[in-house]
């Protein structure tokens, strides 16, 4: 493995992979329904990498450093066999760990399968409760109980659990001290995320954003908490615990506190296109050079010129200065979170 780093000295380590850009849910702040409504075209499926495509480039990647992989979407649950894709990935020699992004709501269908199929860990997103805020949120696509039953599904299946909640100044931010209440003594992990401008259909101000700062100082007057370290380089959550205890919680705090310094992750959105940041506004070609007889080797040099040219730090320049957010971005649900 030849371990590559960016124009910034920083390496590649993570890589997320998302198998389609649809979803069952239309959430405000990623696929609100007045833009994905019935006639947004989607991807087709002959524009999304097979399986064998994607475990092709997970190989090249390894190459290159990555070590970790977390399949995303869209609702990667949506892509009809998805196991045999995470079988695949399993195979592949290096990679330490096998991740899934989803909303939670067929999870209690397919948890044991993607168990089975080598998958180590699974983050739910589930920003409410309350049913009628949660609906809210999601556009009346689901209530709370098929998430939580497929939170408990994931547990008893043998994977690893963490719950994601975003939190939203007004919206649903009066939910995080019962979020907190009812994650504790689970022995899942409850990561606040705080509101942010991905993409450009989300209508996000910055008004909305409840800052790591206050949902820390929220919870930890109800349920003291004290600050843990990183687990490794590039960890995107500042963690904490319960005084006392060794629950955890964490905050994802990319607006207020960015961690661009130590990024490692790069994206692959469903039709093959490589993203070197989140916040990015345009991704280079895989999926044509893939299909037009591309060998490994040159697939693995285009991939290294990219990374090796990445320069991004968008949350640093936001921070900075506030005209960098009007840039236009890839959305969210085309590449994952």
């Amino acid at each position: 493995m030849a371990e590559i780093k960016d124009a910034l000295g920083r390496p590649l380590r993570d890589l997320r992979i998302s198998v389609t850009d649809r979803c069952n849910f239309r959430c405000r702040y990623c696929m609100p329904e007045e833009v994905f409504g019935p006639d947004y075209q989607f991807l087709s499926r002959k524009a999304l990498l097979r399986f064998e495509e994607i475990t092709r480039l997970v190989r090249i990647f390894v190459k290159l450093g990555v070590e970790k992989i977390r399949i995303t979407g869209g609702e990667p649950l949506l892509r009809k066999g998805l196991p045999d894709l995470i079988r695949m990935l399993s195979s592949v020699k290096g990679i330490r760990d096998i991740a899934l992004t989803t909303n939670g709501s067929l999870l209690a269908k397919h948890a044991r399968a993607l168990k089975e199929a080598g998958l180590q860990r699974v983050n739910v997103s589930l920003d409410a409760l309350d049913d009628e805020i949660f609906a809210k949120i999601n556009g009346g696509r689901s209530a709370v109980r098929p998430v939580l039953e497929g939170i408990e599904a994931a547990s008893q299946a043998g994977l690893k659990v963490k719950v994601n909640m975003v939190v939203q100044k007004g919206v649903n931010d009066g939910q995080i001290i019962p979020m907190a209440r009812h994650f504790r003594g689970t022995g899942h992990i409850l990561r606040f995320i705080e509101f942010m401008d991905v993409g450009n259909s989300n209508g996000w101000n910055l008004d909305q954003v409840v800052s790591k700062r206050e949902i820390i100082e929220r919870i930890h007057k109800e349920m003291p908490l004290e600050p843990v370290e990183p687990n490794y380089y590039g960890e995107v959550a500042s963690r904490y615990r319960y005084r006392g205890t060794d629950e955890e919680v964490g905050v994802i705090s990319s607006v207020t506190e960015s961690f661009c310094s130590t990024c490692t992750r790069a994206r692959l959105s469903a039709d093959g296109r490589l993203y070197t940041c989140l916040f990015a506004s345009e991704g280079y070609d895989l999926r044509g050079p893939l299909r037009s007889g591309e060998s490994d080797d040159e697939l693995e040099a285009r991939i290294r010129d990219v990374w090796n040219h990445r320069r991004d730090r968008y949350s640093d320049e936001r921070l900075k200065n506030t005209r960098v957010r009007d840039r236009k971005k890839v959305e969210m649900s085309y590449i994952g979170g």
